[in-house]
């Protein structure tokens, strides 16, 4: 089963996104972590957002989410790892399963994360984004889990259950991953760690890394009027392109977004 969008972001844009696509009469798929790991649920209160001075961050993702599920708005908490576009549908990876969609709207939030040395050299090579995917590859063995995302204990948990030796670094400032071929060790805050592999456990993955060719400017989503982002059928919305960083911002661009996606996936049905 596929849908007619499928929103990346669980946060006032993509929840605005998610809803604007139901007023449109369009199915949507929001992939988000849980909401309480979103920075917005900790802010005790908001002053700044029309018409509801002094929520709580908490109180205000909450009604959003309520009115997107009232709406029709289909949620599945994980986080995306990578996207395709194939015969015009994108397909994007959530954990071990792949969900597709005719249009895509970006709205994970500011994710700025420089990779680690070693990293790009050797991912696939040992280096991996997800302890559920690709655990079992490294059952009976070493492997070092650099914790970033909330979850990232619990992640590190099952795979001590499947048998894996976890050394774990609680978000660690300076790293590096070593080796040749393959993963060896690593190296954190001054710490050394063999390993045969290493589960780097971000929020989320960083706009560019998600969509290869992603226009960025000044380490932000580039996009026109209509939220687009350069490439077919995506459009991005929020933090993600850039300041100022605030709820009435995102939720408005996640209202345009949202529009435009729903008009971009009716129109490619039609021409199919």
């Amino acid at each position: 089963m596929g849908w007619d969008v499928l929103v990346i972001g669980g946060g006032p844009a993509g929840l605005s996104a998610a809803i604007n696509v139901r007023a449109r009469g369009r199915s949507v798929l929001t992939v988000s972590n849980p909401p309480e790991e979103n920075p917005l649920w900790r802010s005790a209160r908001v002053d700044n957002y029309p018409g509801l001075p002094g929520a709580t961050g908490a109180e205000l993702l909450t009604a959003m989410r309520r009115h997107a599920e009232g709406a029709g708005a289909e949620f599945l908490t994980g986080k995306a790892l990578s996207a395709a576009l194939s015969a015009g549908r994108w397909y994007v990876s959530v954990g071990s399963d792949v969900y597709d969609a005719g249009a895509v709207v970006l709205a994970a939030g500011a994710v700025r994360d420089a990779k680690l040395p070693g990293e790009a050299e050797l991912l696939g090579r040992g280096v991996s984004y997800c302890a559920t995917c690709d655990g079992m590859l490294y059952r009976g063995r070493n492997v070092a889990v650099l914790g970033y995302s909330e979850s990232a204990r619990e992640e590190a948990a099952f795979l001590e259950r499947i048998g894996c030796s976890v050394r774990y670094f609680h978000r660690p400032r300076r790293c590096a991953i070593l080796g040749g071929d393959r993963v060896e060790a690593v190296e954190c805050d001054g710490e050394r760690a063999e390993a045969d592999g290493v589960f780097i456990l971000r929020p989320a993955m960083a706009p560019a890394e998600l969509f290869p060719g992603l226009a960025l400017e000044g380490g932000y989503v580039k996009t026109d009027r209509r939220m687009a982002a350069g490439l077919p059928g995506v459009f991005a919305a929020g933090d993600c392109t850039g300041g100022p960083l605030q709820i009435a911002k995102a939720v408005g661009e996640g209202l345009i977004a949202g529009q435009s996606a729903a008009a971009y996936a009716a129109a490619a049905e039609r021409e199919a």
